[in-house]
């Protein structure tokens, strides 16, 4: 199950990456939520965003719904 640490990890990770873009490429995330060395349950959640180019609010929606879907919200939290 995720923990807060992994919730840090991964909102720390969107933060990196919109401070650098505006849009991000759905490989580009998993690879680099891969580097930053996400706890598989994580990573499986996000190899299930469909592929495609993000803005940071779709790809916080995408992320929070299928958090939400695994039951991990209380655990994990959302994304902003």
């Amino acid at each position: 199950m995720p923990s807060t640490d992994d919730h840090e990890t991964l909102q720390r990770l969107i933060d990196t990456l919109y401070a650098e873009q505006t849009r991000v490429r759905r490989l580009e995330f998993i690879v680099r939520a891969e580097l930053a060395d996400l706890a598989g349950d994580v990573l499986d959640v996000i190899t299930l965003l469909p592929p495609g180019v993000y803005s940071r609010d779709k790809l916080c929606d995408q992320l929070n719904s299928a958090i939400t879907a695994h039951g991990w919200g209380r655990s994990l939290g959302t994304v902003e």
